[in-house]
């Protein structure tokens, strides 16, 4: 009986220990299935909302880049303030009130060509596609900070269809202007701001009616009546103007920061002066799903496991343009010069000076023409590097010509942007959005690579950034309302790096 007893006592006890490692490794196994699925970052619930930039009210399926980008970047040095996040809350309560399908947007829509007085609160600020991708982008951003600063709608004309590569970001509400508004049929330059300037149809002065609608015109070849836009005493008449239509392809956001009524609202929002297309790039930007597959499914091929990721963004500016060996010359130039990417040896010289811990390093080449990156496979592959160092390099497409307005090819180009953003380092052609884009998206201080004239490689081939800001390429003349002497005395405006008649955002008081 005793012995009986003894046996069931240690059989339960056994059980006991048994069901109790079970729980254990169940748990541990959970643990480890958590940490490596997908849909887990390993960071707290605020990196997925990036400071609190992005907003939870959305439904994470429907746009899977909107969470998941966190997954695939490292974590950002560059914190927004808490006024930004405040203002972007604020932002997205009136978009909730005045966007499309409300009432408000109805009746505002009702009164364009009438009395300005009876538009409530709600004024607006069209955004117009322009050519070319990372135009586009740089123009929208800049066009969101001003409606920021200026308590306005903003709204996408879908002239040119961005659903495709964009997810709406605002949250409750649409950004895309109804295809049937009535607005777009009846600009022509009679109602462009710079046009009614030169010919006195409207001046700042003006006491009489204010205009329902304005036209911007802000290309690149703008003239100087149009860029009176950037002057203070304009913008008293503008901001009293219920809607503005903007067509621009440039990133004029430099401008903004000189018009003395929004420095202070701008040295609130970005403490940090050089992140504020960091933080409104990630803010507003998040690639469809269709799009976010592309750039998953290439990161998690060729570049998730390399120790090392270095990006080279290539733009040809040359007639022809296609394969130039100056080009190449001087991407390696600039590379290996800056230890970039490791010099090549012999194989005698690599099994002296052999690393004790070679790396990986994945180079991620985008460019619409291959040889750029098969010279650089190519060259790594038939000799060693200098370290030991294995060097990968991968192009994700070869569309040979820009092919804007193109579906798929635009998928392709913002994909790649993307995938750029998320290299350890980068090095970008001079004067290219495209490159911006990317450098902007990551918070990264690019390598520029200055542009080559006389078909020759430039000496020095690059410089490095003093900021990750785009340049606003054609800012208004010296001798206009912002003049050359404000621009070298504002602490946080500098000439650009590669085009000196250039202006960006800097956080420092270094002078080019």
């Amino acid at each position: 009986m005793k012995l009986r007893t003894l046996f069931v006592t240690c059989l339960l006890l056994w059980s006991l220990m048994l069901l109790s490692l079970f729980i254990i490794f169940n748990h541990r196994l959970l643990d480890a299935m958590t940490v490596n699925s997908p849909s887990y970052s390993g960071k707290p619930r605020e990196d997925k909302l990036l400071g609190g930039l992005l907003s939870e009210e959305f439904d994470e399926g429907s746009c899977l880049s909107r969470y998941q980008s966190s997954l695939y970047r490292k974590p950002s040095p560059y914190e927004p303030s808490e006024y930004l996040v405040s203002k972007l809350k604020s932002y997205e309560m009136l978009h909730k009130r005045c966007g499309p399908g409300t009432e408000a947007f109805k009746r505002a829509t009702e009164q364009l060509g009438h009395d300005t007085r009876s538009c409530g609160e709600c004024r607006y600020i069209v955004w117009v596609a322009v050519h070319g991708l990372g135009n586009r982008i740089v123009s929208l951003v800049s066009a969101f900070l001003y409606a920021l600063l200026t308590e306005r709608v903003l709204l996408l004309d879908q002239g040119t269809d961005m659903r495709h590569l964009f997810c709406e970001p605002f949250p409750g509400t649409s950004w895309l202007l109804p295809h049937d508004f009535p607005l777009m049929d009846q600009l022509d330059s009679s109602r462009c701001y710079g046009t009614m300037l030169r010919t006195d149809a409207i001046n700042s002065t003006t006491t009489g009616t204010i205009p329902s609608y304005l036209y911007l015109y802000l290309i690149h070849d703008y003239e100087d009546h149009d860029k009176m836009f950037f002057c203070e005493r304009e913008q008293n008449l503008i901001r009293q103007v219920p809607w503005l239509v903007s067509n621009s392809n440039q990133y004029f956001v430099p401008s903004l920061w000189l018009i003395p009524s929004f420095q202070i609202e701008l040295i609130k929002l970005f403490p940090q002066k050089d992140t504020v297309f960091h933080h409104l790039g990630r803010y507003l930007l998040h690639p469809t799903n269709q799009v976010w597959g592309l750039i998953t499914r290439f990161y998690n091929a060729y570049l998730s496991r390399a120790d090392e990721t270095l990006g080279v963004q290539v733009r040809v500016y040359s007639n022809p343009d296609g394969y130039l060996e100056h080009v190449i010359n001087q991407i390696l130039s600039c590379t290996q010069r800056e230890k970039l990417l490791p010099e090549l040896t012999t194989l005698e010289s690599q099994v002296t000076n052999k690393s004790t811990s070679p790396k990986l390093k994945a180079v991620l080449v985008t460019s619409l023409y291959p040889e750029y990156s098969e010279k650089l496979r190519a060259m790594y592959w038939e000799s060693p590097s200098s370290r030991g160092d294995m060097v990968q390099v991968y192009q994700p497409s070869q569309e040979m010509f820009q092919q804007t307005d193109e579906k798929l090819h635009d998928q392709k180009a913002l994909a790649e942007m993307y995938l750029l953003s998320l290299t350890d380092k980068l090095v970008t052609s001079g004067l290219s959005t495209f490159g911006y884009v990317a450098q902007g998206l990551g918070g990264l201080k690019a390598w520029i690579l200055y542009r080559p004239t006389n078909h020759t490689t430039p000496d020095p081939p690059c410089v490095r950034a003093v900021s990750m800001e785009p340049c606003f390429h054609r800012p208004p003349p010296i001798n206009g309302c912002q003049a050359k002497t404000t621009v070298n005395s504002t602490r946080f405006v500098r000439r650009c790096e590669e085009w000196t008649t250039g202006i960006k955002l800097v956080d420092s008081t270094d002078v080019f």
